[in-house]
């Protein structure tokens, strides 16, 4: 910078070329969420009370040593003018000279010119990384002035000016008090930040927490305690619930929330709620809401992806650590390692506080698991080093579960005794599907239990869990399912085996050609006369549904028809085959009995064919309505 005297005490300077290009594209580009100017200008307050309380604390002398810690600000509407002052360290002439206005890294013009030339506005919340960040005040003002005296007692008091065009003036102040004042005379496009609603509205909703007291033209504004930096126990339910409310907007109590002091690696405080219920579009990315990051009680973040991973951005609350400078952006939070750190303690404090609700309060996870369950499930697949801790929180709906409520693996283990090698599972579209389904039968009849993943995303997770406390995940509609022990059957029962269910089936298969993979008995069937079941190498029905949603090109792929070789129409079909003139009908039967296995599975393509089939197979078994003979 250069100096050039134009009037008695006067002092001009010339930015640097770099800096002169950085500021003409502060001033002219377009911007979102300009406001963040006005987090700028506070936060540089709060450092120099900050500054000035250690001072304070030292023992140095200070400037009216009485004078209050606070930040003022206001508002002249006709004039268009905000004034922000603080009552801090306050600065020196070389202060003005050589820290306002000094660009932190030799990248800096580079990032913001590629942001520029991107075509898209740019964000204001990056202005911080610039290392400039007092300069987002030219992004609403036509000139800005600084009013300021050093704590020092022997002070002098100076004042600093520009239009951002270029150059900036420096010269004697008549300031009497400690501190300092900056003043903006707004653009004409900004002239909403002259007017004390849109001043506060900003201030709540990014320096709300600030530890010292904001007044705007003399009335407090920054009114909610920063209560994660209180002692738990020194928190009421109902301040807590209160600052849900204030910020989430949601006015139910929250399902739980974790009040946390983390030292060592990293430092910080959080308090962090899991909301009741989830809000509308979830599972939207874009309605992800995630937890607000704050640097030393400085608002930085309000939607901080980095701090916990995808399944876990149900938690909301506050999260504010020492780690970071207060002109941390997105773009470095992303990759810093005091966020992986962060987000590492986090994970397992919330896992913590899940598992604690298992064994103390399962009702509590029960609600936890409707609202969020979806979402939490994914983390299987994501979350490597947590995947244990996952596994034994997952839920699943049941055959001994009423409608809408879950057991864990660990209960079904626990119920299914020590004689099971095998957890089964039924994937269906909804409950009344699943136990629709004619593969659950068998189970039903030997007690068996079967989990019913009725969750989309449950065809996905537990394939994925592997092997459970040495026993395998297995599908029931699955050809290899083994069942062990046939249920007993009653005494006047018949059943088809043998010679005369071989030849049964070998006309099914002659029939049905390669409608289908193959035909075989079935020891799962008891009250449905055929089912079909995925091949030994084949998907079930409801994992290719779900591949074909996530826009995979799965072909449907060819189903074990499975006969009840106890079921009165299959024995019925046995003696028409043993007669001769019976293979027009027989035929039909097949066809139908796969069609119609087909259909309860989901899977039928021509229902026109099975129902213009089943109602002249009902004229057969009516008769004729001439004749009154059956045909």
């Amino acid at each position: 910078m250069s100096t050039d005297e134009k009037e008695p005490g006067v002092e001009s300077y010339a930015y640097r070329a770099e800096m002169k290009q950085l500021l003409h594209l502060i001033v002219h580009s377009l911007y979102t969420h300009r406001e963040v100017f006005l987090r700028e200008l506070v936060s540089n307050a709060s450092d120099a009370l900050n500054k000035l309380r250690i001072r304070q604390l030292s023992g140095e002398p200070v400037l009216d040593a009485r004078e209050p810690l606070a930040i003022e600000l206001a508002v002249d509407k006709d004039a268009g003018v905000l004034t922000v002052e603080d009552t801090g360290i306050g600065m020196g002439h070389d202060d003005l000279v050589e820290r306002i206005g000094t660009i932190a890294s030799s990248g800096t013009l580079a990032f913001v010119e590629a942001a520029a030339a991107s075509g898209k506005p740019v964000d204001a919340g990056l202005i911080g990384q610039f290392g400039v960040g007092f300069y987002a005040a030219f992004m609403v003002a036509d000139r800005v002035e600084i009013e300021t005296r050093h704590a020092d007692p022997d002070s002098t008091a100076w004042k600093w000016s520009s239009d951002g065009s270029g150059t900036f003036t420096i010269e004697p102040s008549s300031r009497t008090r400690r501190g300092t004042l900056v003043r903006l005379l707004l653009r004409e496009d900004a002239k909403e930040f002259s007017q004390s609603w849109r001043v506060e509205s900003v201030v709540r909703r990014y320096s709300n927490f600030v530890d010292f007291p904001i007044r705007l033209d003399g009335k407090a504004i920054n009114t909610v305690k920063a209560l994660w930096e209180l002692r738990k126990e020194d928190v009421s339910d109902e301040e807590r619930k209160e600052f849900y409310t204030f910020h989430t907007g949601d006015d139910e109590e929250p399902l739980g929330h974790l009040h946390l002091k983390v030292e060592g690696r990293v430092d910080a405080r959080a308090l962090l709620f899991i909301p009741a219920k989830a809000p509308r579009l979830f599972f939207r990315e874009d309605e992800l809401p995630g937890p607000h990051l704050y640097a030393n009680r400085v608002f930085i973040q309000d939607d901080c992806k980095p701090l916990l991973p995808e399944y876990l951005r149900f938690v909301r609350g506050v999260v504010d650590t020492e780690d970071l400078p207060l002109n941390v952006s997105r773009e470095v939070t992303q990759d810093s390692p005091v966020m992986a750190r962060l987000r590492e303690v986090l994970v397992g404090k919330i896992l913590g506080l899940l598992e604690a609700w298992a064994t103390e309060e399962p009702e509590r996870l029960e609600r936890f698991t409707k609202a969020f369950g979806t979402l939490f499930k994914t983390g299987l697949s994501s979350d490597f080093a947590n995947r244990e801790r996952i596994v034994e929180l997952l839920r699943f709906e049941s055959t001994s579960t009423e409608p809408g409520s879950h057991t864990s693996l660990a209960a079904y283990v626990e119920r299914a005794g020590d004689d099971s090698k095998k957890i089964w599972y039924l994937a269906a579209e909804s409950r009344a599907a699943a136990e629709r389904n004619p593969n659950l039968e068998g189970f039903r009849k030997r007690g068996i239990e079967v989990l019913l993943l009725v969750d989309p995303v449950d065809v996905f997770v537990v394939p994925a869990i592997g092997p459970y406390r040495e026993r395998t995940l297995e599908s029931i509609d699955q050809a290899r399912a083994d069942l062990g022990k046939a249920p007993e059957r009653d005494e006047a029962g018949k059943v088809l085996e043998g010679k005369a269910l071989s030849k049964l089936i070998d006309r099914f298969k002659s029939v049905l050609g390669d409608a289908v993979e193959d035909v075989q008995a079935s020891e799962r069937l008891v009250e449905s006369a055929v089912g079909l079941v995925a091949g030994r190498n084949t998907l079930d029905r409801q994992t290719e549904r779900m591949m074909r949603l996530m826009g995979q090109d799965v072909p449907p792929a060819k189903r074990i028809l499975e006969i009840n070789p106890a079921h009165p129409l299959i024995l019925n079909l046995d003696r028409l085959r043993s007669q001769a003139g019976n293979e027009e009908q027989i035929e039909r039967v097949i066809r139908q009995l796969h069609e119609g296995a087909l259909l309860l599975d989901g899977s039928l393509e021509n229902p026109a064919d099975f129902v213009s089939r089943m109602t002249r197979m009902m004229v057969e078994a009516t008769g004729s309505a001439e004749s009154g003979d059956p045909a």
